[in-house]
């Protein structure tokens, strides 16, 4: 279900294929996952319903995608990324890039006596997550699990890369196990095979000309990272 682009997307770019899903759907149920519980008098007709719906599917989606892209990282591991990719703070965030503040403006029902302001949920990050997991829910009602989880993953993929970045940084976790010995350590490319778009790089970590891990891949930070997880005996994905 990935799409690996070929260039790095903006945060914009990245969310427009949910925004457009979003923009199909249904005006009601757009109407009910923009709909807060104090908005009106049955509160099934609030986003609940479809944020606990929402909330299983952007985890599904999530959870496929690590497990395929990390085959060799352990449930301890998956699980901390997973947790960053998906948390409230995220889907806050997508909420923003998808124009939630000003969809709650034009859903928001007129003449209804009461209901919290939608300044309040704007400033609320549990409500605008909520907000994005109940048109993910939607979205998966109205137009299916494939294209859903297509956008979710183009949508979330900075999280995923920033996740990763963040929990799968074993160049840092190497260095820092050096420092207290007085050491430093360098990465070394030894080998590039492959066609410009499609490069293969080979990389040995070394202290003091002594070779303490190598590893591969599709560019050189990644290749380094390998190297930093053999030395460290980790086993990345």
């Amino acid at each position: 279900m990935a799409i690996s682009p070929e260039k790095e997307l903006s945060e914009e770019e990245a969310v427009a294929p949910l925004r457009g899903l979003v923009d199909e759907l249904d005006p009601m149920t757009r109407r009910r996952a923009l709909t807060h519980s104090s908005w009106t008098e049955r509160r099934v007709k609030a986003w609940g319903r479809l944020a606990f719906l929402g909330d299983s599917v952007l985890g599904l989606a999530v959870a496929e995608e690590l497990f395929r892209r990390f085959p060799r990282s352990d449930i301890g591991r998956l699980t901390k990324i997973h947790g960053q990719v998906v948390s409230g703070r995220a889907c806050a965030r997508i909420a923003e890039l998808l124009g939630v503040p000003e969809m709650l403006e034009h859903e928001r029902p007129a003449g209804f006596d009461g209901g919290i302001a939608t300044s309040e949920l704007v400033a609320s990050e549990r409500a605008m997550a909520s907000i994005t997991e109940a048109l993910i829910g939607g979205c998966y009602l109205e137009l299916g699990l494939e294209r859903t989880a297509a956008a979710i993953l183009a949508a979330f993929e900075p999280q995923m890369v920033l996740a990763s970045d963040t929990l799968l940084d074993f160049k840092s976790a190497l260095q820092e196990r050096l420092a207290r010995e007085g050491k430093l350590v360098t990465y070394d490319v030894v080998e590039e095979t492959g066609p410009p778009h499609d490069r293969l790089f080979k990389v040995e970590a070394r202290v003091a000309g002594e070779l303490l891990g190598s590893g591969a891949g599709s560019s050189k930070k990644a290749a380094e990272q390998a190297a930093a997880a053999e030395a460290l005996g980790e086993n990345p994905g």
